[in-house]
Formats: structure tokens, sequence, C-alpha cells
């Protein structure tokens, strides 16, 4: 046995196996799971939580295609996809959340995402006026990854096309390649301290105000009935937000790989998309001086200096010079720098003034999130952090042991908090298979 496998097996002592892990995600994944016709549409989609979330949400439903192809459950993951673009609008729009089986919004603000003519036909299939991070073009590539359905990839490309030409031209403001949201929601990270400055929200630690002045953003996009050119305008939250747009490139890249595999002449065309993208990203997102990527708001940029747990995640982009992405790393996910804690990543620096590890209404403002450490780790590995790749691995391994399949974990205990029998925890067989696949091809080279 190998140095390295003795240590592996020495660290996974009292942690659930690989296979426990395994079985007890596909039964989330099975139980969460539903499906029916309705109104003419035909959906299967897999809900978050049961009851914390039970709709057909969108990036969620695209974790669910990474995790339900790590499983092997491949045809699953298509009807996952094509349920996506079911209620998909002719100019290419989807909804952050599909309305299928049950029509009524979670709670009465839900209204306010709502073009104000659906709320007057919530009685039948419809979806929100948000958007969320786009990365169905990953999903979709992952799926031919997994069992080269050329056919399936030619029957979703014309769908996503027609989705990417609506981003680019509707949240592209600028045209710089940035695209922006128009309220906290739509980053997926509801509440995520960066946003503060921008709403003048002071107290730090999230409470009943900070709620009414996020209402506030969805009321005013209500009122003006979502028109995109009055949003912009009035510039009341106007934020291109480092994940989002970090996704937006990979998936961008993700797209000239589906047309190259199809014979697409457009193949070109996202590339020099993505390269606009990534360029832009490090252009007027990079802060040299405190190492980190960050967040803009408004018309000019302005960065909002707030270390969220995604000032790092521009780093997976190839464009990115090397010596930048050392110095990011170093500083903030390998050093004690706010970041270090005994289950990363904390979705906010543990000296920022908003830090909360606690269950909260106001979730992304310290506590750990499995999906952090997912999106990281898969760079970790392509470039040599084997041993910072497999710690946060074993930190959500540690975490699901101990606290099941939650929302969130407390980053200093791995107290579970928020949904139960949450899926995005689930992608831990994702990590699972990718240090598999890292030790494999780790072998084949010392041979």
């Amino acid at each position: 046995m190998s140095t390295s496998s003795k240590r592996k097996n020495a660290d996974d002592q009292g942690v659930l196996s690989d296979e426990e892990i395994r079985a007890q995600v596909r039964d989330v994944l099975y139980r969460n799971m539903i499906s029916g016709q309705r109104a003419g549409f035909t959906y299967h989609f897999t809900k978050p939580s049961p009851g914390t979330y039970p709709f057909q949400y969108f990036w969620d439903t695209c974790f669910h295609v990474f995790t339900l192809t790590a499983l092997g459950e491949v045809e699953m993951a298509k009807e996952h996809v094509q349920s996506l673009f079911e209620m998909q609008r002719p100019d290419g729009f989807i909804g952050h959340m599909n309305y299928w089986k049950r029509l009524w919004p979670g709670r009465i603000t839900d209204f306010l995402q709502l073009m104000p003519r659906d709320v007057l036909h919530f009685y039948k299939p419809h979806m929100s006026a948000l958007v969320q991070p786009p990365i169905v073009a990953q999903a979709v590539l992952r799926i031919y990854q997994h069992n080269q359905d050329l056919a399936f990839v030619k029957q979703l490309l014309p769908k996503l096309k027609r989705y990417y030409r609506w981003l680019a031209q509707n949240r592209d403001f600028e045209g710089e390649g940035l695209l922006s949201i128009i309220t906290p929601f739509e980053s997926g990270m509801d509440w995520k301290a960066s946003y503060d400055p921008l709403l003048k929200f002071t107290k730090g630690k999230a409470g009943p105000q900070l709620f009414w002045k996020v209402l506030q953003v969805d009321a005013h996009n209500f009122l003006k009935g979502y028109s995109l050119p009055r949003l912009y305008k009035s510039n009341r939250f106007i934020v291109k937000d480092t994940a989002f747009n970090t996704i937006y490139a990979q998936n961008l890249k993700a797209m000239a790989e589906l047309c190259q595999l199809t014979g697409e002449e457009e193949e070109t065309h996202y590339l020099v998309l993505a390269k606009q993208t990534e360029r832009s990203i490090l252009n007027h997102m990079y802060d040299e001086e405190d190492a980190a990527f960050y967040d803009l708001h408004g018309h000019h940029f302005k960065k909002l200096r707030v270390r969220t747990g995604t000032i790092f995640f521009p780093v997976v982009l190839k464009s990115v010079p090397d010596e930048v992405c050392r110095i990011v790393l170093e500083r903030h996910l390998l050093q004690k720098d706010g970041f270090h804690v005994p289950f990363p990543i904390p979705s906010l620096a543990v000296d920022e003034p908003a830090f909360n590890p606690n269950g909260s209404l106001y979730i992304w403002r310290g506590p750990t999130w499995v999906v952090f450490n997912w999106f990281m780790q898969g760079y970790l590995l392509e470039k040599g952090y084997q041993k910072e790749a497999r710690e946060l691995l074993l930190s959500v391994k540690r975490l699901i042991t101990k606290s099941g399949f939650r929302e969130y974990y407390n980053p200093f205990t791995g107290e579970g908090h928020g949904a139960e029998d949450f899926t995005w925890s689930g992608l831990v067989v994702d990590m699972i298979n990718r240090e598999n696949e890292d030790e494999g091809r780790g072998m084949r080279t010392s041979q």
C-alpha cells in the first residue's frame, strides 16, 4: 500500500464509506424526486428539499445533473434538463423557479419575483421573472461525457443558444461581457454580505432591516414590470456577481465545446465571448492589493469590498495568470486569512462584521455550503493541490457523517442547519469520483 493510500485510510476513519455515502445520496434524490404532466407540459425534477424548496430551481437542477451522472443515473439527468427547458420562452429566457404541480410561491413575497402578468395566472404552470447562475451548458456537456448521446446534444443545443443569447442581449448592459443581476436572489446566494453596502445596510449581522431592504429591491423591480432598460437606468441594484460571471465564462466555453461536437460554426463565437468575459473579470473584478476578486455594482463597476467565499472563484478560469491564482489561493484559501476553519469553505470570511456561522433566515453569511468545496476541488486537483483538494472532500464527508444532508453547516462545529434532506450536499459523490479519477491518473503516470 502506498503512503498516500495509508494516509487516506487513516483520515477516513470515523466517516461514512464512499459506498454508504453513494447509497444515501441516491436515497435522498429519489425521495425528493417528482414527475408528472400539467397543462401540456411534462415535468421531472428533484426538489432541493421536500418542505423548504419544493419547486424546480434552475441551478439546483444543474447540480442534480452532476450528482445523478456521478451516480450513473444519466437518463434521469437528461429528463431533469428537458424539464428545465419545458417552459422556455421563445426569446430564450428561463426563470430561476419553475412552478409545476404546486403553483403558489413558497412565501407571499415571492409574488414580487413574478412578471406582473403572471400574478394573475398563477393557477397554471409558470416561471419566475428572475435568472440564476447559468451553469446549464456544463450540465448538458456532463451528460454527453457520460453517454456520448449526440442526439441529445443536438436536441438541446438550439434551446441553449437561445438561452445564452438572451443573457448576452439582456444582461450585458455595457457590452463588456459581464452579466448583471437585478436582485440578490439572482445570484443564488440570497443574502450575500457583499451586497450590504449597495443596500445601505451597515449593521453587520443580518436582521429584519436587511429583509425589508432586499424586499424593496424586488418591489422596485416588480413595479417597473421587470423592464430591464428601466431597471438599468434606475441603477437600484445592478450587480456583476463574481461567481455568476465566472460560471458564465465557464459555460460559454462549454457551449463552444458542444458546438464543436455537433459541427456547429458558432464554436468560435462562444470562444470569443468567453475570452471577453474572462478579460473583463480580470480587469474589473481583481483587486491586486487585496488579492481578491470582488463583486461590482452600478454603471461604473464599483467594487463591493467584502470577502465572501466567491473572492477566489475566477482562479478556475484558464486565462487568469498562474501567479494571480497562486497569490489569491495562498492569501485566502490556504492561509489563515478569514477562511481557515475546521470545516471549509465558509461563505464569508470569519473576520467580516456580517459573519454568522449559525442557522439563520439570512443565509450565505458565514456557514459552509458543500457547493463551494465542490466548485474549488476540481481546480485544485488540476493544478496539483492534491492535499488541499483532499481536505475539502474529507471535510464534506465529515459534515455529512456528523449532520446528514443539510443545506449548510457551522464551519467551526459541523452542526447542520437550514433545510433537511438537502440535495446539494449530494455533490459529494461527484467530488469522490473526481478524486478517484485523479488518483487513477497519478498511478498510470508513475508506472
